[in-house]
C-alpha cells in the first residue's frame, strides 16, 4: 500500500445510511465522464467523509512514469504536449500504475496554482522556460473534491469551468504555451445555508444529491460507535472493513470493463426524452447525463442491460437541479414509485442477455405508473417568485437591477485576481513575481546563482473582482398597505434577490417600520433566509425612513472596516413618505443630510417608488434623495 493511502481516513464501506451519495460517487468512479457530483447538506452530515473515503476504493490506472500530468500512456488523445511529441517520434514511453487520487482544492487557492506557473528554479539553473504543474495537472485522470465549492472565488471557478467543459488545461505564462489534460472527476461539497451556488458550476455537475442525517435512533447510534471505534484504534478498524473496500475496488474495476458493451432500449431513451421535455428541462446534459449514469449502474451491478429501475435511480441523480429555470425553484422531492410486480426490477445477475432484453420489454410497460407517477412527484412542490412588472419613469419596461456581474478592481501584491502586470513594491512583499523579478536580476548583472534583493523584486498586479454588498431598504410602514403597495414592494425586493445571487453579491435587509428601522438580516450570502424574511415582514405603523438610511450608513462602514474595496448597493422599496424624525431636526433636513452622506461614501442608491399614478396624498422626499443624493428612480 502505497504511503499516500495510510493516512487517517475513515472507509467507505463503513459509513452507515448514504446510499444515494454512495451510488453517484460510485457510478462516476466507473464513468468520469458523467460530469462530477455535488453533496448537499447540512454541517455534520459526513459529505467530506465520503469524499476522502472514495480514495481508498478507486482502482489502478496506468500513467507515463515520468509525466507531471498522470498521462494516458496508450490514447494520444489523453496526453500532454510533451508526451504526444515522444509519442508521434515513435519513443517508448515508461509506464507504472498508480491508484487515482483525490486531490484537495482549497477555497484559498492562487490561480497560478491552480493551472501551473514558470519553474523559476529550472530557468535559474537551466535558463529555460519551464512549467511548474498546479492542481489541474495532479487531478488529471483523478478525483478534484472542491470542500465548500459555493464559496469559491469567481475568477478560480471561471478557469476551473473552462478546464472542466474542455478536458485540458492551457497555460499562457511569460512566452510559455503548454496545455495539458484536465479530465478529472469533479465533486464539490457545500452547505446551502452558506450561499447558493452559480447555475453556470451547478450544471457542471452531472449529479446532485441532498445528503442529510439519519433520522432513526439505531442508524445514528452505529454511527457514533463506529466513529468511536475508527479514532480508538484506526488499523483495526480498517482491517475490519478491508475486506469491503476490496470488494468494492473489484466491483468498480469490473464495471469500467463492462461499461462499453452496456446497452439500453430504444424504449427506455424515447420515455427518459419525453420525461425530460414534459419536465421542462432545456439542457441536453441532462438527457447525456442519466442514460451514462443508467449505464454505470447497471454496471456496478454487473449487468450489460438497463433496466427501468436504473433508470429511475439514475434520474433522482441528474435531474433535480435541471429542474429550475431560474434562482430559487426548489427541486421537489423525488419519490420513485414502486411497481407492483416487484418481479420486473429483481434481475438475477446470472441471467443470459436474452432474459434480460425479455424483462426490459415488460419494465415498458411500468411507463405509465412509473415515470409517470415520477414526472409528477417533479412538478408538486415547485416554488414559484412572483414576476413584478415594473417601468422607468420613462415609460420603458423595467425588469430587475441591471449591471455587469463583476466590479473589476485593481489590486498590487495581494494574491487574488488574475496578473496582468508587475511593479516595484512600495510596502509588505506579499504577491512576489519571481519569474520577472529574477528577469531583472539578470538586466541587473547578476549570474546563477540568483539571490534576489529588494531592487529586483516585482509583485503581481491583478484584476480581481471587487466584493460587493447589496443592502435592501424596504419600507414596511402602514402607508405601504394602501393598494397593495407592499405586495409590490416585497415581489420587487425578491426579484433583487434573485439578481444577487445571479451576480454572487452579499445581501442585506433592513425593515423601515414602527419608531425606528430594523436590520432583519445582517451581510450574507443564504438567500433564502432573506426571501424568508422579505415573506414574514409584517405592516403597519409609521414610516422611520431617517433611521432607515442611518442604518445603512452603519452598515456600509461596518462592512468597508473588514475590506475596503467593499462596493455597497442600497435599494430603497418605498412610497416616499417619512413621519419618525432620528433627532431633534425636521425630517427634511435630516434626509438631506443623511442623503449627502451617501453620496460621500459612495454609496449608490436605486429607489423603487410604490405610488400608483394618480394623485398621492402626503410629502414625498424621493425627490430629496433623487437630487442629494444622486439616486436612480424607477416607478413600479
Amino acid at each position: 500500500m502505497e504511503p499516500r493511502e495510510k493516512r487517517l481516513v475513515f472507509p467507505f464501506s463503513a459509513i452507515v445510511g448514504q446510499e444515494k451519495a454512495k451510488l453517484a460517487l460510485l457510478a462516476v468512479a466507473v464513468n468520469p465522464l458523467i460530469g462530477g457530483v455535488l453533496l448537499k447538506g447540512d454541517k455534520g452530515t459526513g459529505k467530506s467523509t465520503l469524499v476522502r473515503a472514495l480514495a481508498n476504493v478507486l482502482p489502478e490506472i496506468e500513467v507515463v512514469a515520468d509525466c507531471s500530468f498522470n498521462c494516458n500512456p496508450v490514447n494520444p488523445l489523453e496526453m500532454c504536449d510533451s508526451c504526444y511529441e515522444r509519442y508521434e517520434r515513435g519513443e517508448s514511453l515508461l509506464v507504472t500504475k498508480r491508484r487515482m487520487r483525490v486531490v484537495d482544492l482549497p477555497l484559498s487557492v492562487t490561480i497560478d496554482r491552480l493551472v501551473g506557473t514558470i519553474d523559476v528554479e529550472r530557468f535559474l539553473k537551466e535558463g529555460k522556460k519551464a512549467l511548474q504543474p498546479g492542481i489541474l495537472a495532479e487531478a488529471n485522470r483523478g478525483v478534484l473534491y472542491i470542500d465548500e465549492v459555493n464559496l469559491l472565488d469567481d475568477y478560480i471557478a471561471d478557469s476551473l469551468l473552462d478546464a472542466a467543459a474542455m478536458g485540458w488545461n492551457t497555460i499562457e505564462r511569460e512566452g510559455i504555451s503548454f496545455r495539458h489534460p484536465a479530465r478529472f472527476i469533479l465533486v464539490g461539497s457545500m452547505n446551502p445555508e452558506e450561499g447558493e451556488l452559480r447555475p453556470q458550476i451547478l450544471d457542471r455537475f452531472g449529479l446532485c444529491v441532498e445528503v442529510s442525517a439519519p433520522m432513526n435512533p439505531e442508524d445514528r447510534i452505529e454511527i457514533v460507535k463506529r466513529v468511536e471505534e475508527f479514532h480508538e484504534d484506526p488499523i483495526s478498524f480498517y482491517k475490519k472493513f478491508e475486506s469491503e473496500e476490496k470488494k468494492l475496488m473489484e466491483r468498480i474495476v469490473k464495471a469500467k470493463e463492462i461499461l462499453s458493451k452496456v446497452e439500453i432500449s430504444d424504449d427506455l431513451l424515447k420515455l427518459l426524452a419525453e420525461t425530460v421535455i414534459n419536465l421542462g428541462i432545456k439542457t441536453n446534459r441532462a438527457e447525456i447525463t442519466t442514460i451514462k449514469t443508467a449505464k454505470a449502474i447497471a454496471a456496478l451491478n454487473g449487468r450489460r442491460r438497463v433496466s427501468l429501475e436504473d433508470l429511475e435511480k439514475a434520474m433522482e441523480l441528474a435531474l433535480p437541479h435541471r429542474l429550475r429555470d431560474r434562482p430559487f425553484q426548489k427541486p421537489p422531492q423525488m419519490r420513485p414509485p414502486k411497481p407492483k410486480d416487484d418481479k420486473e426490477h429483481n434481475h438475477d445477475h446470472k441471467h443470459d442477455h436474452k432474459h434480460e432484453h425479455e424483462k426490459e420489454e415488460r419494465s415498458g410497460s411500468a411507463r405509465s405508473q412509473g415515470i409517470g407517477n415520477l414526472e409528477q412527484n417533479f412538478r408538486s412542490s415547485e416554488a414559484k417568485i412572483p414576476r413584478i412588472e415594473s417601468r422607468n419613469f420613462d415609460g420603458s419596461e423595467f425588469t430587475g437591477y441591471r449591471s455587469s456581474r463583476d466590479v473589476s478592481i485593481t489590486v498590487v501584491n495581494f494574491p487574488k485576481g488574475i496578473p496582468v502586470s508587475y511593479l516595484p513594491p512600495k510596502d509588505e512583499i506579499r504577491d512576489v513575481d519571481f519569474y520577472n523579478s529574477t528577469i531583472w536580476a539578470v538586466l541587473n548583472g547578476k549570474k546563477p546563482p540568483i539571490k534576489l534583493d529588494l531592487n529586483d523584486v516585482r509583485v503581481r498586479v491583478r484584476k480581481a473582482k471587487a466584493p460587493t454588498l447589496w443592502v435592501l431598504l424596504l419600507d414596511s410602514s402602514g402607508s405601504m398597505a394602501v393598494q397593495k403597495r407592499i405586495s409590490i414592494a416585497k415581489g420587487i425586493a425578491e426579484k433583487l434577490v434573485e439578481n444577487g445571487y445571479i451576480k454572487k453579491s452579499k445581501m442585506a435587509l433592513i425593515v423601515a417600520k414602527g419608531n425606528q428601522a430594523e436590520i432583519f438580516v445582517p451581510p450574507t450570502k443564504n438567500y433564502w433566509e432573506v426571501l424568508e424574511k422579505i415573506e414574514s415582514v409584517p405592516t403597519g405603523g409609521r414610516t422611520p425612513l431617517s433611521s432607515a438610511l442611518y442604518n445603512l450608513l452603519l452598515l456600509a462602514k461596518r462592512e468597508r472596516m473588514k475590506d475596503r474595496s467593499v462596493k455597497v448597493r442600497a435599494f430603497l422599496i418605498t412610497d416616499g413618505k417619512a413621519n419618525v424624525p432620528l433627532s431633534g431636526k425636521r425630517i427634511k433636513e435630516e434626509i438631506t443630510e443623511l442623503a449627502k452622506a451617501l453620496r460621500k461614501r459612495g454609496i449608490e442608491l436605486n429607489i423603487y417608488d410604490t405610488n400608483g399614478r394618480g394623485i398621492n396624498p402626503g410629502i414625498s422626499y424621493l425627490p430629496v434623495l433623487k437630487e442629494v443624493a444622486n439616486a436612480k428612480v424607477y416607478r413600479a
